[in-house]
């Protein structure tokens, strides 16, 4: 976006009250860039949108000028590192990334924010990874495991910078990019870039911006607004080849990416879980309504050959053991199993007393094997 009036035409036609984004695309397709909207008469844009409609377009919207000097100044250079650029991508422009286009709704801008060598038509092999904002310690390793094996196979892992699954695989797909000159991962967020939401992501944020992108679809300055993140939750699936959901109860927001996944025609996978765990249950759900039931990074590779593009090490799965010989062989793994457990439980199935079982609980816990859940219940974790 190189000329500020430019900009203003676009800034204009997408805050327009009642113009959405398909009235929007219906009138750049009738007459081209937003500055020859704006030259229309009010019956020539009655053609296209409705008579209130074509009556907002000539009147311009309030606040708009301080959105254009805001967003102006914000795409300036010298705001960051040097190694990191912001830009908006319009509809159309050669940047946009053709999967939003096949899209009912593709936005009509996207901001970006990140590496200055990276853009959006490099996510053709993507994988979105998303899941609970609460997840269990193994359904946070999981994430992280699939994330960066996923990386590993030269694969960008898409999700949306939320607590919990979404922060924990932008983290695994850095892990996995190091140092190598690509991109690692796209988070796709619900407010204005020019903030951080959640605000305990800011650090995460900054590294994305070093080795993958952010993106929104909305103005700068807008906050994080409830009904802002469903929408958010469509480009997630549009960016990705397919859509991995690791953990999610009934009522989730990774289940609607996950429907707008399948809408879109793109593959959806599910990693199973404990029958008595209230985030397994939005995964079993989508697996009986067809999604693939995922065990390993190559049950991925294996549904869409043409992805690979390195080799992965498959993670090891919720019900994988590659903790070690000695936890392998540990009698109390193996009373726990790989569903959470009450001290009480555990001392039924054992016979030792609560003093020895929390003595050895602890030892797990500190190296790893164990993880300690809400209410006094105790889960073994596979390593991946």
């Amino acid at each position: 976006m190189e000329q500020r009036a430019e900009l203003a035409g676009w800034l204009r036609l997408s805050l327009t009250p009642g113009i959405g984004d398909g009235a929007a695309r219906r009138l750049l397709a009738a007459f081209g860039l937003p500055e020859n909207v704006f030259a229309q008469t009010g019956e020539a844009l009655r053609q296209v949108v409705s008579p209130a409609q074509a009556d907002a377009l000539h009147q311009p919207p309030q606040g708009l000028q301080a959105q254009v000097d805001q967003t102006w100044q914000w795409l300036q250079p010298g705001h960051d590192d040097g190694r990191s650029a912001r830009r908006l991508v319009t509809l159309g422009d050669a940047a946009y990334p053709a999967s939003l286009l096949e899209m009912v709704d593709p936005p009509l801008m996207l901001y970006v924010l990140g590496a200055a060598e990276f853009d959006l038509t490099q996510l053709g092999s993507s994988i979105a990874v998303v899941g609970s904002r609460n997840p269990t310690p193994q359904g946070a390793a999981n994430a992280r495991a699939f994330a960066r094996a996923l990386g590993e196979a030269g694969l960008p892992v898409v999700s949306g910078l939320a607590l919990g699954v979404d922060g924990a695989a932008h983290e695994g797909a850095l892990d996995a990019a190091g140092d190598t000159p690509r991109l690692a991962t796209v988070a796709v967020v619900g407010t204005g870039l020019d903030r951080v939401y959640p605000a305990r992501h800011r650090d995460l944020a900054h590294r994305i911006t070093l080795r993958g992108l952010i993106v929104s679809e909305l103005p700068l300055g807008t906050p994080p607004l409830t009904q802002n993140f469903p929408k958010r939750n469509r480009l997630i699936a549009g960016l990705a080849r397919g859509t991995l959901v690791v953990e999610a109860a009934l009522a989730s927001g990774s289940l609607i990416t996950a429907r707008l996944a399948s809408e879109q025609g793109k593959e959806v996978f599910a990693i199973p879980g404990s029958i008595h765990s209230p985030q397994s249950r939005g995964c079993h759900a989508l697996i009986r309504q067809g999604a693939k039931l995922v065990e390993s990074v190559n049950d991925i590779l294996e549904e869409l050959p043409s992805l690979r593009t390195g080799s992965a090490a498959a993670p090891a799965g919720p019900n994988g053991d590659t903790s070690g010989a000695s936890a392998r062989e540990d009698p109390l793994l193996d009373a726990i199993g790989f569903d959470p457990v009450s001290l009480d439980a555990l001392s039924a199935r054992t016979g030792w007393s609560a003093a020895a079982l929390q003595a050895r609980l602890l030892e797990l816990e500190l190296d790893g094997h164990v993880a300690r859940l809400p209410g006094g219940l105790f889960q073994r974790r596979a390593a991946a």
